[in-house]
């Protein structure tokens, strides 16, 4: 028994049925109001008989607007994303627009790989927490006319771009000062890749933190993480409890949640106490923070308004190209104190 082949019927075949032209079916499908209603009538039914599904990419390319904007970001499995997407689907929602989200998973040449698609797609628009903001493909998209918003973090000097953002040096020093006012001296940081500039930044804010206590005792162990993940932060955990006993830090700041909760889970899995023997921060404040077995204490990004935000951006610039005037916004970072780091710290052996 010999199966039926599925016809890609076109837009030639429906101005054929209908005894039109080619032009006056276009002008049915973008332009209605243009068209006679017997006439637009006849296309009509002839779409319908012929079950012809119109290419929805080649009619906005062709009248010059794309509906789709892109999100490309570092890695769609964390929730500190997501969220952050959500505030841009929101914003898309409203203009009618396709929100289309594309993962590097903290690959430079996959970034790469997914900028070059994006500038030969045409789309209205690009948001990009990137891993390589020098790259050419960038600016490339914005010779041809399409907005580009750097969102989360971006490097000085682009002030012709808009940028937001959360002050990530800020963030490092709430983090650690909590865990100085708790009495700890022996501290670590755990994060990497150094070159993601929000991690060299929270770094740094550790760094400054410690110097500016100006006390005898003060010390921070740098831990460096291939990448911000639940399973690098148990790996973290291992080289943490592979110090000495009289060396190891009291106290850790995690670049990020999913690395805190992957070191909650190595510690406590061994038998130590969070926060009696360690104490743990975690920065983004993702939902999963409050949720963890010992809830953790997080620096909090507002991550529906920094998408809502930047898509505003986009759009506008979109909209208004002629008149849109690039913004650098940066918000405040907030330190949300839960269990992990509600005790006084262990006494010096």
């Amino acid at each position: 028994m010999r199966g039926t082949a599925m016809v890609k019927v076109s837009i030639k075949d429906v101005a054929g049925r209908a005894s039109v032209s080619v032009g006056t079916v276009s002008n049915v499908l973008n332009r209605p109001e243009t068209v006679r209603p017997t006439t637009r009538a006849r296309v009509q039914a002839a779409i319908d008989e012929l079950r012809f599904v119109p290419n929805a990419s080649a009619r906005q390319l062709a009248a010059g607007r794309s509906r789709t904007i892109a999100y490309l970001v570092l890695d769609a499995t964390n929730p500190f994303f997501t969220d952050v997407a959500r505030g841009m689907e929101d914003v898309a929602k409203g203009e009618r627009l396709s929100l289309f989200i594309c993962n590097s998973d903290q690959d430079a040449e996959r970034e790469d790989q997914y900028l070059e698609q994006l500038t030969e797609l045409r789309v209205r628009g690009v948001l990009i927490t990137a891993i390589d903001y020098t790259n050419p493909r960038l600016t490339q998209l914005r010779e041809q006319g399409v907005p580009v918003v750097l969102v989360d973090r971006a490097p000085d000097g682009l002030d012709d771009w808009c940028t937001v953002g959360v002050n990530d040096v800020a963030g490092g020093e709430l983090a650690v000062n909590h865990l100085l006012d708790g009495g700890h001296r022996r501290l670590a940081f755990v994060g990497g890749p150094m070159d993601i500039l929000q991690v060299g930044d929270r770094h740094t804010g550790a760094v400054k933190a410690v110097d500016a206590a100006g006390l005898a005792g003060p010390s921070l162990t740098t831990i460096s993480t291939a990448a911000l993940t639940i399973a690098d932060g148990r790996s973290a955990g291992e080289r943490l409890l592979g110090l000495p006993r009289r060396a190891r830090p009291t106290a850790v700041f995690c670049a990020n949640d999913l690395l805190a909760i992957g070191l909650l889970q190595h510690l406590t899995q061994l038998g130590v106490r969070v926060p009696h023997d360690v104490a743990i921060v975690g920065y983004d404040d993702i939902e999963y923070a409050a949720a963890a077995a010992v809830p953790l204490t997080s620096v909090a990004q507002p991550r529906f308004l920094l998408g809502r935000t930047a898509a505003e951006l986009l759009t506008d610039e979109a909209d208004h190209p002629t008149t849109h005037r690039h913004q650098h916004v940066t918000f405040p970072p907030e330190l949300v104190a839960r269990a992990s780091t509600a005790v006084s710290p262990p006494t010096t052996p």
